[in-house]
């Protein structure tokens, strides 16, 4: 079991040798932390050393295609999980900045040619996001760090 609740998938890629970036929001640090969580679980279980596993810490969604493209070109990540929570309140901020960091984190997997994942929550309410962060609709985080295993493990085969 994992954060959540929820088994393991099966899948046939393995985390075991890569080393990986987790990118988090403070953010709603309350929701995001759990998807943290969640994908570090997951990726230890499906053979991560958790010493591979580098996660940074960003002041908001904005800030995360610039620390997952870091993360590729200065740590070496072999793949990056970009986690946080954008929650729309009552002006067009959160369109910009839900936009923003969509288009960022794409521009920067093909920038880079390496798989960074996007596990942003973009919900209408904190409850919404408690849903997807380990509440009844499980956990985001861990979805993301399957999606990145698989990721990393396809773009390898066709590299080689």
């Amino acid at each position: 079991m994992r954060a959540g609740g929820t088994p393991l998938r099966a899948t046939t890629a393995s985390a075991a040798g890569h080393r990986l970036g987790i990118v988090a929001s403070r953010f709603n640090a309350e929701i995001t932390e759990r998807l943290v969580a969640g994908a570090i679980e997951t990726l230890t279980a499906l053979g991560a050393a958790r010493e591979q596993i580098v996660v940074a810490r960003v002041p908001g969604a904005f800030e995360i295609p610039l620390m997952a493209k870091l993360l590729v070109e200065k740590q070496h990540c072999a793949g990056v999980l970009c986690l946080g929570c954008i929650i729309r309140g009552e002006t067009p901020h959160f369109d910009y900045i839900a936009s923003s960091c969509a288009h960022g984190i794409q521009q920067a997997a093909l920038t880079t040619g390496m798989p960074i994942i996007f596990g942003v929550l973009t919900v209408e309410s904190f409850s919404q996001a408690e849903d997807r962060a380990g509440g009844r609709l499980g956990n985001m985080g861990v979805q993301g760090a399957e999606a990145l295993v698989e990721m990393v493990r396809a773009c390898r085969e066709l590299k080689s």
